[in-house]
């Protein structure tokens, strides 16, 4: 098995980039969607590679792909190509097609998203081709704030005006405790921040309001997790149970704490045992692919 490497594919004139690691005969094909201000070294720690979903994931039998999503990575610079909501979309399924040739899904394709990566994922599922996804994982996103990040949110622009006020009111709130991250408190686990393009800031205008109607539309299973010390979202036991009545079409949902996790969930310590969670639930979701499945085993065992 090789490495993990970037890959950069043209879109129609629009440079799309990721970091693959792929498997031979993979189960299916994971999709990871990193948040806003990051870029798609998100999932994929360097330095401790048990806390890498695609480590984890290719030592399972799967291939993943860690997208720098539209405005982040090779394509920063190209807006105007992917202006609108449908247009993303577009862009990351023409992208998949390229970086993931016909006869190398295995199952198909599951999607893993963080925070604003969640808008993306949910929207791919609510599309035609979306209904064929084997389900989505979403994190760090919800629909009711935190009471912190509700105050941080009514001050946002007496902080913009305060030099160094807005980073160090961020980190309290995204990275949480030092003690949830290896050896240097967090900051060795961050991934390069990138800055995001205009259309996070439109993703996240009223996301409390456009969460239930993006919810409503995915017809796929999903899989709901915040870590126990989330700092922007609640992450109490009835505003889990509140976030999983949303889906109100998909066939099943499933929602968790995970233990000792914060904001960034694939950068603590806990990140392994949360990137084990999400591949197990990958393999339920194949399950539901009865075909699928008995191809698969089928194949591993010949």
């Amino acid at each position: 098995m090789a490495g993990v490497r970037r890959e950069v594919v043209d879109v129609r004139g629009v440079p799309v980039s990721a970091l693959v690691l792929a498997v031979p005969e993979p189960r299916a094909v994971v999709v990871a969607l990193h948040g806003g201000g990051s870029n798609a070294a998100y999932f994929h720690d360097a330095l401790w590679p048990r806390m890498s979903l695609l480590e984890v994931g290719a030592a399972l039998g799967f291939t993943v792909v860690s997208l720098d999503r539209p405005g982040y990575g090779a394509s920063s610079g190209h807006g105007a190509a992917f202006a609108t909501a449908d247009q993303r979309v577009e862009l990351v399924y023409a992208a998949l097609d390229l970086l993931c040739p016909v006869g190398s899904w295995g199952a198909g394709y599951f999607v893993v998203a963080h925070s604003l990566g969640c808008a993306l994922a949910m929207r791919m599922a609510a599309t035609e081709r979306g209904s064929g996804l084997l389900g989505i994982e979403l994190s760090g996103t919800g629909v009711r704030l935190s009471e912190r990040a509700v105050e941080l949110t009514a001050e946002w622009a007496a902080i913009e005006m305060r030099p160094g006020a807005l980073p160090s009111a961020l980190r309290e709130i995204i990275w949480g405790p030092p003690e949830l991250y290896p050896p240097g408190g967090g900051a060795s686990s961050r991934p390069p921040s990138s800055p995001p393009p205009p259309s996070d800031a439109l993703d996240w205008a009223g996301w409390s309001a456009k969460f239930p109607v993006l919810a409503g539309a995915v017809p796929v299973p999903v899989r709901y997790v915040v870590g126990d010390h989330e700092r922007w979202w609640r992450p109490a036991r009835e505003d889990l149970e509140d976030v999983a009545s949303r889906f109100t079409a998909s066939p099943r949902v499933i929602v968790d704490a995970q233990f000792r996790g914060g904001h960034n969930l694939s950068r603590g310590r806990s990140s392994t045992a949360y990137h084990l969670k999400v591949m197990a639930f990958v393999e339920e979701c194949i399950l539901d692919k009865p075909a699928a499945f008995n191809q698969l085993n089928q194949a591993s065992a010949g």
